[in-house]
């Protein structure tokens, strides 16, 4: 595969990405749709208990994608706009280890099951993304099945990585898992593959994808496929997975819409948890720097870390988590369970995932859920859909100590500010900022001052109301 400028994209609107590398399109934004986006992300094989059952021929009773049903209205009280999927693709066991891209998994249900959910979810105003796993597949793959009888000179053996093995060559895998089988990603099958996949879930109905596993793909290949995907879905989002690295260089490199803020996301829990908000505040600069370029996607759990009421000791800073998220400039995704405080240790063993990747009953038989987090998520999703001018508002730290930070978040000349408070003692802010109106707070102490191990949220300018839609 070559760094050869896509047909699609005309030659006026690219730019080159870091050191010559590959393009991206420099007059395409985001779709506008995103700019409104809070993501309510599932598990799903977790969430209606299929996992980790092998059978692959569902029962008369066990369309399980189904049991989503009834939480999508949960997900619009939340002030969700999207449902963001894990994998549903068959596969053989996690969903990460997919064996035919174009089925739906069968302990999930059929393709008629998925189409039913993606309709209710659009009857609400819900969007609704997929995950898609394009840098390895399972090794119960037909093609890989096909490559290890062939080898590596094969037809089939085309599509597969190959590294020096033992016995001679051998798949090479990813990070070590033995069934998850790496992609040629220099083939062009592998990238027309791709492309059909995603081009062809989009035509059933989906929005948006997230790559799994995309900081291990070459950022040509990205580069490659999705200026083919987006010529006949321009409306499409699409966010990848990435850990660790250069975030703003990846996304002008491979021509994503986003990436996974992993780095956002540790400075919250660890500056609340060690009681140093100069971490935070380190983080947040990194932050703002980011959305200068892009947007990046923001959280505080997911499937795959330890819930955040299980990181957190102090069951006080909790709160200081919801807000933070609701607030920051990103594409915000909540974790299903985190805000019912649902608790989940990630363990590195086999199986280490199960605590965190929960089965949920029917939404009105949820067992002593914690409904003043759930009222509060729900008031300050509120909040940012009424400042829709969040989505890509950067942040300036108006006082810092290691328990007290006062942030001012601005975009399009709009301003608010966000104290957060850490101490057993009340703060008083300082005079010009406690005139400032009081949008929202953890209790109702005295005005301009924030109580122990409390936040508040003000209006940007003195006498700003919180109705304004951005």
């Amino acid at each position: 595969m070559t760094d050869a400028p896509d047909p699609a994209v005309p030659d006026e609107a690219r730019t080159r990405g870091p050191a010559g590398g590959p393009t991206r399109d420099a007059l395409r934004d985001e779709p506008a749709w995103v700019r409104h986006a809070v993501w309510w992300h599932v598990y799903p094989l977790g969430f209606v208990d299929a996992f980790p059952v092998r059978s692959h021929v569902p029962g008369p009773d066990e369309h399980r994608l189904r049991r989503l049903l009834p939480w999508l209205d949960h997900a619009v009280e939340l002030g969700a706009s999207g449902i963001a999927l894990g994998p549903v693709l068959a596969s053989s066991t996690h969903g990460y280890d997919t064996v035919d891209h174009r089925r739906v998994d069968p302990r999930l249900g059929t393709e008629a099951d998925l189409d039913e959910l993606i309709a209710q979810a659009h009857a609400r105003g819900l969007k609704v993304q997929l995950d898609g796993v394009f840098n390895h597949v399972g090794r119960e793959h037909p093609l890989v099945q096909a490559a290890l009888a062939g080898g590596p000179t094969s037809e089939a053996g085309r599509w597969v990585r190959w590294r020096d093995g033992a016995d001679g060559p051998e798949p090479d895998v990813f990070e070590g898992h033995d069934g998850l089988v790496a992609l040629d990603h220099d083939e062009p099958l592998v990238a027309d593959l791709v492309v059909d996949v995603m081009t062809g879930w989009l035509d059933r109905g989906i929005d948006a994808w997230r790559l799994d596993a995309a900081y291990a793909v070459p950022e040509r290949f990205w580069a490659h496929v999705l200026p083919r995907v987006r010529a006949a879905h321009p409306d499409v989002w699409i966010s990848a997975e990435v850990i660790h690295g250069d975030y703003a260089g990846f996304v002008a490199a491979s021509g994503v819409d986003s990436v996974t803020q992993y780095e956002l996301w540790k400075a919250v829990w660890s500056s609340l948890e060690d009681r140093n908000l100069w971490e935070l505040d380190h983080a947040l600069g990194r932050h703002s720097a980011m959305l200068a370029e892009f947007v990046p996607t923001t959280f505080v759990g997911n499937h795959d870390v330890t819930r955040i009421a299980s990181r957190l000791t102090d069951p006080r800073h909790l709160p200081h988590t919801v807000v933070l998220l609701a607030l920051l400039g990103g594409t915000p995704s909540v974790y299903a369970g985190d805000e019912y405080a649902f608790r989940g240790v990630k363990e590195d063993r086999a199986g280490g995932d199960d605590a965190v990747r929960p089965p949920f009953p029917a939404p009105d038989e949820l067992l002593a859920p914690d409904e003043r987090l759930h009222r509060l998520y729900r008031d300050l999703i509120g909040l940012r859909r009424r400042h829709a001018w969040l989505h890509r508002a950067r942040t300036r730290t108006l006082h810092l100590t290691n328990t007290q930070i006062l942030l001012e978040l601005t975009a399009q000349g709009r301003s608010l500010l966000l104290a957060l408070h850490l101490d057993d003692t009340p703060w008083a802010l300082p005079t010009d900022v406690a005139a400032h109106a009081v949008l929202d707070a953890s209790d109702g102490s005295t005005p301009g001052v924030v109580g122990p191990h409390g936040w508040m949220v003000l209006a940007g300018t003195p006498g700003d109301d919180d109705e304004l839609d951005g």
